[in-house]
């Protein structure tokens, strides 16, 4: 049987920003709806080594769709590698057939961010046109690309631990055109008088602080994404309404979260709901304009999913990707 293969290049063509935020939407009503299956993902780490190799399965009954993201996450911050490498695999599910093997590293840049912009619309003010970015890598470029899609932004700051690497981010910017970016030498500097702050490190002691945040802003809390790490300190999740993907997944595996509760600052029912929830109208989004919204992001399969059927269906409608013969028939 033949299988398509789409490559890191051909993504972006088949999933644009402003259509993924509409298919991430989708997604994320089904998972609230309960119409998704979707277990928890799986980790295995190398020994004494900082990377791992992660499985995301899940289902979309109503789409007649199932399918698998394995990723292995390794720094790689100096090298011309992806933190996140891997393929998603595109099942039917009628008879199990594989359709489709898509790259996992920009369908995950893109999805992540997507689903930031997505709570962004649903949860941030208005009239916010203030983007602090913390990071540089592949995720801050993306979530730009985002939050451009869904606010008016006047403005854009960004701060990394590498000065560089910023500046990189905003000659590239720049290179593009619209809205410049302006490079902060710390994060409190970036983030004073922001509206939308997005933290996108792979930091694992804060570098949020809650004291910084000015009231009404919108945080997409994006970085590290385990219960034993966090790029925000309990004064900053403590004082906001917090939203996530999925309330499991958030009592598991979000450090942000997990840590603010080990040290007293929150409990369970801080949560507020699931970004799903807000989309189905069971819970509200921001309540006045003085309040602070978080929205932690954990990824979930089932975004990885609803994207890579978006990118099959794309490419069989353009001819884009590659055919390849593998297998799958009864001898």
């Amino acid at each position: 049987m033949e299988v398509l293969v789409v490559n890191q290049h051909e993504v972006p063509e088949l999933l644009p920003m402003e259509e993924c935020i509409e298919v991430m939407a989708d997604a994320l009503r089904a998972l609230a709806r309960g119409d998704a299956v979707m277990p928890l993902r799986g980790m295995a780490g190398m020994p004494e080594q900082a990377g791992l190799l992660a499985w995301m399965p899940s289902l979309l009954p109503g789409s007649d769709v199932m399918g698998i993201k394995v990723i292995s996450v390794f720094p790689n911050e100096g090298t011309e590698l992806e933190s996140h490498q891997g393929a998603v695999l595109l099942f039917e599910a009628k008879r199990g057939q594989l359709l489709a093997i898509v790259d996992a590293s920009e369908v995950t840049a893109i999805r992540t961010a997507a689903v930031s912009g997505l709570a962004t619309r649903l949860l941030a003010r208005q009239d916010a046109d203030d983007l602090a970015i913390l990071g540089s890598g592949t995720q801050a470029r993306t979530h730009l690309q985002a939050m451009t899609a869904v606010r008016d932004l006047h403005r854009v700051r960004v701060w990394s631990r590498d000065p560089q690497h910023a500046r990189s981010l905003a000659e590239s910017q720049a290179r593009r055109g619209g809205i410049s970016v302006e490079v902060s030498a710390t994060a409190q500097r970036a983030v004073e008088g922001a509206s939308i702050i997005c933290t996108t490190t792979s930091a694992t002691e804060p570098i949020l602080e809650g004291r910084w945040i000015s009231a009404g802003a919108h945080v997409n809390a994006v970085g590290f994404a385990g219960p034993t790490g966090r790029e925000l300190d309990a004064e900053a999740v403590a004082q906001a309404r917090l939203f996530a993907d999925r309330r499991e997944s958030i009592q598991n595996e979000a450090g942000d979260f997990l840590l603010a509760k080990k040290e007293g600052a929150v409990g369970d029912d801080h949560v507020a709901g699931e970004i799903g929830e807000v989309l189905l109208g069971k819970i509200a989004g921001r309540t006045s304009p003085e309040e602070i919204t978080i929205f932690e992001s954990l990824g979930l399969a089932i975004e990885d999913l609803a994207a890579v059927n978006h990118v099959y269906r794309r490419a069989q409608e353009t001819g884009r990707g590659s055919r390849l013969e593998l297998g799958g028939e009864r001898h």
